[in-house]
């Protein structure tokens, strides 16, 4: 090895983070299966490259015995102390090996050595950038697809987006600029992997971060979401300062802010809802647009019946039961809807439009 290749591991240490030594212990082990496998050798040998000047010698270690029966690993005390007259039985002789064209082998070994390691610690510095943003946005370019996923040029790395996690109605050519959401970070064999959504919730968290100062800065705090992406979400917001509207900071100035995110999701619409440590305040909010007259809470069931007009039974029930549904999954309560004629038969309940309740949200198309 000559002085060009001892400054080039010095510069790959610089410029890459790679450890000198850890390339050179890298270097010679490799050199050791080169060494038996281009000398048919059964011998148990060392190889030693000198860490200034790049020399490389190879040693046949053998141990002191009486008797020697196998020549290749086994050595006379008098011949040992040929070498080194210090030396006992049990002990483990070096003998100097080099076999004379051993420096071409020996360089071939190494370039492919240093290429591996740098190829691993360049897929280490890519997964431990990725692995802080599990759970995270990030912006890509398409640049190709198979039968399963979406490949997302990510600028060091393509990220996998499986079609299972697209919106319906959802479709990307190439070139095609993208938000997704990390779901998961692993370092594999092949290196890293990145798997990408444009389904989960946490896109929508996300993106109310980007785009809402407030909730960036920590005022506007965002309790839960919903999400049926590509048709209908909720979002349940509560702020920390009184005099901050946590709504109306995520709808913005004309409707801004959320119109910004309703694009980026292809029109899905947001229903934007005050939290509320009361139960029932929190599942009136939650079926919005609908009105509601009552809240029931049954606390042992966990479950919360809701009275509505009899005209908006159905916008709370929602199509398909849509709108109930992601107030379910909002609040974490089971929840009934009654009209307010099936309350009367059922219960008994007297019509009083004096018991509609107070409600603070916003639906977005």
């Amino acid at each position: 090895m000559s002085m060009d290749f001892i400054e080039a591991m010095n510069e790959l240490e610089r410029e890459k983070g790679i450890s000198k030594d850890v390339l050179f212990e890298a270097i010679e082990a490799a050199l050791i299966s080169s060494y038996k496998r281009n000398f048919n050798t059964a011998q148990n040998v060392r190889v030693d490259m000198n860490r200034n000047t790049g020399v490389i010698r190879v040693y046949a270690r053998k141990l002191i015995v009486e008797e020697v029966l196998d020549s290749r690993t086994e050595i006379s005390l008098p011949a040992a102390r040929e070498i080194n007259p210090h030396f006992q039985l049990e002990d483990i002789a070096e003998i100097e090996v080099t076999p004379r064209d051993f420096g071409r082998i020996a360089a071939q070994t190494a370039k492919q050595v240093v290429t591996q390691r740098i190829r691993e610690a360049e897929r280490g510095l890519i997964y431990n950038a990725f692995v802080d943003k599990e759970e995270d946005i990030v912006t890509g370019v398409v640049q190709r697809q198979d039968l399963r996923n979406i490949y997302i040029d990510l600028g060091k790395i393509e990220a996998a987006l499986p079609l299972t996690e697209l919106m319906p109605n959802e479709k990307f050519v190439h070139g095609d600029r993208i938000k997704a959401y990390i779901t998961k970070v692993e370092n594999t064999t092949k290196g890293p992997q990145i798997i990408l959504s444009r389904t989960h919730p946490g896109l929508l968290k996300r993106l109310f971060e980007l785009e809402v100062p407030e909730i960036f800065d920590g005022v506007v705090e965002i309790r839960s979401v919903a999400r049926e992406a590509g048709f209908r979400s909720k979002i349940a917001v509560n702020s920390r300062n009184e005099e901050v509207d946590p709504v109306g900071s995520c709808v913005g100035p004309k409707g801004m802010r959320v119109q910004t995110i309703v694009g980026e999701l292809r029109g899905e619409k947001i229903d934007i809802v005050r939290f509320s440590d009361q139960v029932d305040e929190y599942v009136a909010n939650a079926l919005s647009p609908s009105k509601v007259l009552e809240v029931q809470v049954f606390e042992e069931e966990k479950m919360a019946r809701v009275i509505v007009p009899d005209y908006q039974l159905s916008l709370a029930i929602g199509i398909k039961g849509q709108n109930a549904r992601l107030a379910a999954k909002l609040t974490g309560w089971k929840i009934d809807i009654k009209s307010e004629s099936q309350a009367e038969q059922e219960f008994g309940r007297e019509k009083d439009s004096s018991l509609e309740m107070h409600q603070d949200s916003v639906s977005v198309d």
